[in-house]
C-alpha cells in the first residue's frame, strides 16, 4: 500500500441521508418520514441562512435579482420565486406528505388558480355545504365561463358515482364543511373519482394537516386559506397548496406564474412565522373544542350542537377514523331565532363577532347573515343553515374563561325571549 493510502480494512459508513425532493432543495431535507409535526412545522423550509449564518432566514423583498451570466440565476423575478415563498412552500409540502407547494395570496386565490387546469366545458362535482367564497366563485365565475358545476351531498360517497358525467374533470371536498362540520369520507370518494380519472381536489382549511393529510388518503391536491388555523393570528391573507403528483404540479407551477396572484415576501415570512407553532395551538383548539362542545351540549339554552368529536355526530367514526382529532370549530343551534344568535353575538366578552376564524382569539358568526348570506335561502335551509345557527371559532384562551363567557351570553340571550315576543 502505497504512503497515505486509506487501510483497505472495512469502515463502517455514515449512512447516506435520503434524498430530498427538488422543491426542498437547498432550503430543507426534512420529511415527515424521518421527523415529527412540531419538528417539521419549525425547521422544514427554515435552514439557517448559508452566508449571514442567521437563525431565521432573512426578509427578502427584492423583486429582481442579479444574473450570473444570460439565463444562470437562482432567482430571477419574485412573480416566478422568491425565498421566501420558496420556504413557505417547502414547509407546507412536508406538512401535508406532498412534494410540491404552492403559495397564493389568499385562499379564494388558490381557488381560482387551481380551477384554471380546467379544460373548456368541464364539469366539476362539488361537495354541496361548501364554504361561500368556494360557493360564490363555482356559481358566479366558472359558470359564467363555460365550467359546469354539480353541487352534491358527498356525505354518501356513493352520490358521486351518480353525478359523474362525460365532462367530469374535478371533485372539489371540504371536509369538515363549513359551517355545518359534515364529514366526506376522503378516502372512498377518491376511489370511485380515480376510476374515472377525475383529480380530487381537499380544502382541508378547517383541520389543517396537524389533525388530517388528506393526500394521505387518495387526494390529488389539498388546499387551505392559510389565513386561518396555519398563520393562525388574523394578521395574514394567504393561500396554500400541496400535492404529491409531479404532472399536476407542474401545471399549477405554470398557472401560478401566468396568473401572478402570489402573495408578498412579507405575507410569506409572517405564515412560516405562524406555522412554527402550529402544532402547540392546534392541540390546544383540539381541547377547547371538545370542552366547548361538550358543555354547550348538556346547556338548556342550546338546541343542538355540531361537532365530530361528540359521540353524537352522526359520523364520529369516520372523524375517528379520518382525523388524529376534531379542532377548534364547533357550530350550535342557539334556543331561539335570528334575534336570539344576534343578543348572543353582542353579549360575549371573549368571542369578537367577527368572520374568519382560526386565530389564536375566539370568533363568532352567524352564517346565514354573514359568511353564507350569498347562497340562496332554500339552499341553506337546505343545508340546515338556519338563522339561529352560529358558528364559534374557539381560541386558544384559558378554557374555562371561554365556557364561563359563552354560559352568560346564551343565559342572558336566551332569558330575553321573553320579553321580546
Amino acid at each position: 500500500m502505497p504512503s497515505g493510502d486509506l487501510p483497505s480494512a472495512p469502515v463502517a459508513a455514515a449512512p447516506a441521508p435520503a434524498p430530498a425532493p427538488a422543491l426542498f432543495a437547498p432550503h430543507t431535507g426534512f420529511t415527515h418520514e424521518h421527523f415529527g409535526f412540531g419538528t417539521l412545522a419549525i425547521h422544514a423550509g427554515a435552514n439557517p441562512d448559508p452566508v449571514t449564518g442567521a437563525v431565521i432566514p432573512a426578509l427578502s423583498l427584492s423583486t429582481t435579482f442579479k444574473q450570473r451570466a444570460v439565463g444562470d440565476f437562482a432567482y430571477e423575478y419574485s412573480r416566478s420565486a422568491n425565498p421566501n415563498r420558496d420556504n413557505l412552500e417547502a414547509a407546507i409540502a412536508a406538512l401535508e406528505h406532498g412534494t410540491h407547494g404552492f403559495a397564493f395570496s389568499s385562499g379564494s386565490a388558490t381557488t381560482a388558480t387551481v380551477l384554471n387546469i380546467l379544460k373548456p366545458g368541464a364539469h366539476i362535482i362539488s361537495v354541496n355545504d361548501v364554504y361561500g367564497g368556494t360557493h360564490r366563485y363555482l356559481s358566479k365565475v366558472a359558470s359564467s365561463v363555460g365550467v359546469d358545476v354539480s353541487f352534491v351531498n358527498l356525505e354518501d360517497a356513493g352520490n358521486l358515482a351518480a353525478a359523474i358525467t362525460p365532462n367530469t374533470q374535478l371533485v372539489w371536498i371540504e371536509t369538515p364543511t363549513n359551517p355545518t362540520l359534515k364529514l366526506v369520507d376522503i378516502a372512498a370518494v377518491s376511489a370511485i373519482a380515480h376510476q374515472h380519472n377525475l383529480i380530487v381536489v381537499v380544502d382541508n382549511t378547517f383541520l389543517s394537516p396537524y389533525f388530517q393529510t388528506p393526500l394521505d388518503l387518495g387526494a390529488d391536491l389539498v388546499v387551505h386559506s392559510a389565513t386561518k388555523y396555519i398563520n393562525g393570528h388574523s394578521d395574514v391573507v394567504l393561500g396554500l397548496a400541496a400535492t404529491k403528483d409531479d404532472a399536476l404540479a407542474a401545471r399549477i407551477r405554470f398557472l401560478q406564474n401566468a396568473i401572478g396572484a402570489i402573495p408578498s415576501p412579507f405575507d410569506c415570512y409572517q405564515t412560516q412565522r405562524g406555522l412554527k407553532t402550529l402544532h402547540l395551538r392546534m392541540r390546544q383548539h383540539g381541547v377547547n373544542g371538545q370542552a366547548v362542545a361538550e358543555f354547550l351540549a348538556a346547556h338548556e339554552g342550546v338546541e343542538s350542537v355540531i361537532y365530530p368529536g361528540l359521540a353524537s355526530h352522526p359520523q364520529h367514526e369516520l372523524a375517528k377514523r379520518q382525523q388524529r382529532g376534531f379542532g377548534g370549530m364547533v357550530a350550535f343551534r342557539i334556543r331561539g331565532d335570528t334575534h336570539t344568535a344576534d343578543r348572543f353575538l353582542q353579549r360575549t366578552h371573549l368571542f369578537t363577532l367577527a368572520e374568519s376564524l382560526g386565530g389564536v382569539e375566539s370568533l363568532s358568526e352567524l352564517p346565514a347573515r354573514m359568511t353564507h348570506a350569498g347562497i340562496p335561502a332554500e339552499q341553506r335551509e337546505a343545508l340546515g343553515i338556519t338563522d339561529n345557527l352560529v358558528r364559534l371559532s374557539v381560541g386558544v384562551e384559558e378554557t374555562a374563561d371561554i365556557i364561563a363567557d359563552l354560559d352568560q351570553a346564551i343565559r342572558s340571550a336566551v332569558k330575553d325571549n321573553y320579553y321580546h315576543k
